[in-house]
């Protein structure tokens, strides 16, 4: 067997069209990992997912009939529980929160718990379509709930 010297035009020519056969997949080294957990009979959940994916977020999704427990563990309030409840970096993520929020949230760092979009406001994340409502970001923490940001569809108002 012979020590491996140079690489041949051939072997170069052979390693270039391998490597542009095997499926490409790019990854920001900087991208956050997002939890989801939704009922696999939610289609918003979907767009909401597709949402994040498209914002940078590596989103794994976890299909679950009943959120309850989940939503228990993570202490979110009942007054905000939505269709899907997510974790990120130690946070819950509650219902159609837009990516710009949990950004945010995670360039803040804020003592919370979590962030929730009560109920499904129309053009939020994942309810596209017809005329956006304007609605509120709530940041929810072991001591009471606020606003956090204001969004209209997924636009930042304030």
């Amino acid at each position: 067997m012979q020590p491996f010297t140079s690489l041949t035009r051939r072997g170069a020519l052979a390693v270039l069209a391998a490597g542009m056969a095997a499926p490409l997949r790019v990854v920001r080294a900087d991208a956050t990992m997002i939890l989801v957990h939704k009922d696999p009979d939610c289609g918003c959940c979907t767009g909401w997912v597709k949402h994040l994916r498209d914002a940078g977020f590596m989103v794994t999704v976890e299909e679950i009939a009943d959120l309850r427990p989940i939503r228990t563990r993570l202490r979110v309030p009942q007054s905000l529980t939505a269709c899907h409840t997510a974790e990120v970096s130690g946070y819950a993520i509650e219902g159609h929160v837009p990516a710009a929020a949990i950004r945010r949230l995670l360039d803040a760092r804020p003592a919370a718990l979590g962030l929730a979009v009560p109920g499904m406001p129309a053009g939020s994340p994942g309810m596209e379509g017809g005329t956006p409502d304007v609605y509120d970001v709530m940041l929810f923490a072991a001591d009471g709930n606020r606003p956090f940001l204001r969004f209209l569809g997924t636009k930042i108002v304030s």
